[in-house]
């Protein structure tokens, strides 16, 4: 029985179903009206949100009475062991960073009621510290932490007057790995993964948005219902350490 449970457990210990450790420190940025650093394993990114007076001009010319919620996101240059030039460097953003901070942009406006901060935006930043995997899902379970504790602060001074979340949100990665669903993978086992997946949920349990995609490998509808069950969850498990550290970012 002993060398079944061994036989088990992953390259780090962990059983199939668990969850890298998973922090969230608070006020890493002072200067940012909501900020933490977040940690899925060696994973590490800091959030910040900061709120502007102004919305974007496709919304300015329609005259709307709604605030709008967007983000940027990137990996500094020391994140992975290579070294990633930077943006400003390049002269543009990459595709893939794009695609990262349109997601998390998109999470945290599925659980927002965009018409309670009128006339405003939420800057989200999510800039990654080290990167070994899993980075956009670290990123938007950070950005909703930051988010919250800036609307806090924002309502306590007077500059809004109700909380636009109607609902958390976090996500996690899932994958199969040698025929085996996996739950939070590092590099390691994502590299290397046979069907790879991130998934986006809500706190009521409801689906944002799930990329997956089979590399080199397929996958049929028990595999997936399986993926999505564990992603279900990891993100249930992560919500409860949100929660936890919004209440300690507002003491």
């Amino acid at each position: 029985m002993e060398n079944e449970s061994k036989n088990n457990l992953r390259f780090d210990g962990r059983t199939y179903d668990q969850l890298r450790p998973i922090t969230f420190k608070t006020g890493i940025a002072p200067h940012s009206t909501g900020s933490v650093l977040v940690s899925f394993g060696n994973t590490q990114v800091i959030c910040s949100a900061m709120a502007e007076k102004k919305v974007p001009n496709w919304m300015a010319s329609q005259a709307t009475t709604k605030g709008w919620m967007s983000a940027e996101y990137a990996m500094l240059p020391y994140a992975t062991l290579t070294r990633k030039q930077r943006a400003s460097s390049a002269n543009k953003v990459d595709g893939r960073s794009v695609e990262i901070q349109r997601l998390i942009g998109r999470a945290m406006r599925a659980v927002a009621d965009l018409e309670k901060i009128p006339g405003y935006t939420l800057w989200i930043d999510c800039d990654v510290l080290q990167a070994d995997g899993g980075t956009r899902t670290a990123s938007i379970s950070g950005a909703y932490v930051a988010a919250k504790i800036a609307i806090a602060k924002l309502i306590a001074s007077g500059e809004i007057q109700e909380d636009p979340f109607i609902d958390s949100v976090a996500a996690v990665s899932v994958g199969m790995c040698d025929g085996r669903a996996v739950l939070d993978l590092p590099y390691v086992e994502d590299k290397d993964a046979d069907v790879d997946a991130n998934v986006v949920m809500t706190g009521s349990a409801k689906f944002v948005e799930v990329q997956m995609s089979g590399e080199e490998a397929t996958f049929d509808g028990e595999q997936l219902s399986e993926l999505l069950a564990l992603a279900k969850k990891g993100i249930g498990e992560i919500i409860q350490l949100q929660n936890q550290a919004i209440q300690e970012g507002l003491k």
